[in-house]
């Protein structure tokens, strides 16, 4: 490598290097868990070391023989040492691009082995993970953690540990055969390396500045762009944005990232400029030295081309070695920061031996049920939510001690105002939370002792957002039953009415529904989470506001569907309209975490308490029409 080359690569790590590494120090037990997940590739870091050796020594030995090749030309040797040395160099130039070939090889192997085995290891992880982890946690600082600082624990296997190793290496044989040949010339080299490594660490700690002021703003435009971007953001600039600001903004910083680079394209070709002047005056300074010593026949001419072949290859190592540490702490720090999701325990747990649901329709009660939504220290991570410090105060309680039970195959809905709790209740029932007090039960069994599988399979929940992913309709309808037939989907589209809107597309079922669905319309994508529900046909179901979203005829057809659905089935619905809390078989008023009032539709307006007056603010619009 020239020592062009190696200053840009100097620059390069400066410029993405963790500030941060350098300064960190590292337990033991983190260095015992790097080597567990390297240990399944132990064998093949041996031999990527010991390739990375020989390639070393091979580097070496050009030089030499280079040397050996003038040496005979001017000693008038016979043509065959001549061709001979000509013929070893390029075996060993053969052998050298083997061996390089060799190592990239082990090198993809072993790092995007270790980076599949931590990505795996992360998702899994972050899947289990409770709601209150995702409302709480950046998404972006969280796909970092899968992208960025697992690519850069990989640089611990790979570059830095074959780097650290070839330039040792490379160091101490080349040192040694310098000082044999001439340790006057050797000596004037080493003089000159401060001019060398002493620029590359000050000019690329500066660009390292700028790169991470650049990439700030980076960050910040891709911010706004994902904001503005996306559906409901495009609907809010429009509606109550200021175009002519949002485009100063986001021109400002794209003004300073263009500035930045301007300054880092100038400061890295005068660095490489003065370099490359200083590469020159080595190379004089060996061949003014060693020429001298030559002609007065205190050295070989060949010896005097081998030390300036091997100059350039002192420099490189030097340079690397130089920055050794801070490549090597930095990769760590990658390593600590995969650590640190990994060690976040899953607030809610799979349990240890669990118990299977009876047969049959299924039953919910809730006895005595306290609940408070965890803190954040709980949850979640101070470097997930781009804050200092968590906050570790403990969660006000929601639910007070609320019971209510819920026959098999009868409806009971939950009413009360915004903020009341209803919402809160239903979320137990999946364990998206889990009570702090008292049990939830389904079918008689506590659902913290039924497994995840088990209770996915029991429950249905449509929620009041309806959310859908950026796939086709036919893939987020058999997310609820991934061996579904192709009748059974048009079924279960036919009982949402919607198979006359999904046959006339062009697509059918193939059709992309658009990040969160907003291809379509809200009735439409709320039908659709209907009919993922009835695909499922699960035993319990939970309507979250699930048809708050329909105008009256959506809302009537599905309804209607629902009604066939929920047929011999449990269902718990936080209603909204009218309509959905007459059909009830019971009806429970929520307030303050409470029920304060339970009965039927007519009992409840009959007693004239809290019921009777949401009813009249609430739902009274609602009476005409369905009377």
């Amino acid at each position: 490598m020239s020592m062009e080359m190696t200053a840009m690569s100097q620059m390069w790590r400066s410029m993405h290097t963790d500030p941060e590494g350098e300064r960190r120090s590292f337990s033991r037990a983190t260095a015992r868990r790097i080597l567990g997940f390297a240990r399944p590739y132990r064998r093949a870091l041996i031999i990527f070391a010991f390739l990375s050796v020989l390639s070393a020594v091979l580097t070496v030995a050009t030089p030499l023989l280079a040397g050996q090749v003038v040496d005979a030309i001017v000693e008038k040797k016979s043509d065959s040492l001549v061709i001979g040395l000509a013929i070893a160099i390029a075996v060993i130039a053969v052998a050298d691009a083997v061996l390089g070939v060799i190592n990239r090889m082990m090198s993809s192997r072993i790092g995007e082995g270790l980076i599949f085995q931590l990505r795996t290891a992360v998702y899994d992880h972050v899947q289990r993970q409770p709601v209150a982890f995702f409302m709480r946690t950046r998404t972006g600082a969280l796909v970092s953690r899968l992208n960025n600082d697992v690519i850069g624990a990989q640089r611990a296997f790979a570059t830095v540990l074959s780097g650290v190793v070839s330039n040792v290496v490379t160091l101490v044989l080349t040192l040694a055969v310098m000082i044999t040949l001439s340790w006057q010339v050797t000596l004037l080299a080493l003089v000159l390396l401060p001019l060398f490594v002493v620029p590359a660490r000050k000019v690329g700690g500066r660009l390292a500045d700028m790169q991470r002021e650049a990439a700030g703003h980076n960050a910040a435009m891709g911010t706004q762009m994902t904001e503005r971007f996306s559906a409901p953001g495009a609907t809010l600039v429009k509606l109550f944005g200021r175009p002519e600001a949002e485009s100063a903004e986001f021109s400002a910083r794209a003004g300073r990232v263009r500035d930045i680079g301007v300054r880092s394209a100038i400061a890295q070709w005068m660095f490489v400029s003065a370099l490359t002047l200083v590469s020159a005056l080595a190379l004089a300074l060996v061949y003014g030295l060693g020429g001298y010593l030559a002609l007065h026949d205190h050295m070989q001419p060949g010896a005097v081309v081998t030390l300036a072949l091997l100059l350039t290859r002192l420099y490189a190592p030097l340079t690397a070695l130089a920055s050794a540490r801070v490549d090597v702490m930095s990769a760590l720090v990658s390593f600590e920061r995969v650590f640190e999701v990994l060690d976040l325990e899953p607030l809610i747990r799979e349990p240890a031996d669990p118990r299977p649901l009876p047969a049959g329709a299924l039953g919910v009660e809730f006895e005595n049920v306290h609940f408070a939504y965890p803190a954040a220290d709980k949850v979640s991570l101070a470097s997930l939510e781009d804050v200092a410090t968590l906050d570790t105060r403990g969660g006000v309680e929601i639910l007070h001690g609320v019971s209510f039970s819920v026959e098999p195959g009868r409806m009971v809905a939950l009413v009360g105002t915004s903020g009341a709790g209803k919402s809160t209740l239903a979320t137990l029932i999946p364990r998206l939370y889990d009570v702090d007090c008292g049990s939830v039960k389904v079918g008689g069994v506590d659902v913290r002792e039924v497994s995840f599988t088990d209770l996915r399979g029991a429950l249905g929940m449509v929620t009041q957002d309806g959310h859908l992913f950026h796939e086709t309709i036919r893939s987020n309808l058999m997310l609820a039953s991934p061996d579904a037939t192709e009748d059974e989907v048009w079924d279960s589209l036919r009982r949402a009415r919607l198979f006359d809107l999904v046959d006339s597309l062009a697509d059918g079922l193939d059709t992309v529904v658009g990040e969160r669905g907003y291809r379509l319309s809200g009735g439409e994508r709320q039908r659709l989470t209907i009919a993922r529900l009835l695909l499922a046909k699960p035993r319990v179901v939970i309507l979250d506001e699930a048809t708050a979203h329909l105008d009256s005829t959506s809302e009537a057809a599905v309804q209607e569907a629902l009604g066939e659905a929920l047929a011999g089935r449990t269902a718990i619905v936080i209603a909204h309209r009218l309509s959905t809390i007459r059909a009830a078989d019971e009806i429970l008023v929520v307030e303050g975490g409470r029920i304060v009032e339970r009965g039927t539709h007519s009992a409840l307006l009959a007693a004239g308490g809290r019921y009777t007056e949401l009813y009249r603010t609430q739902f009274a619009d609602d009476a005409a029409p369905a009377a």
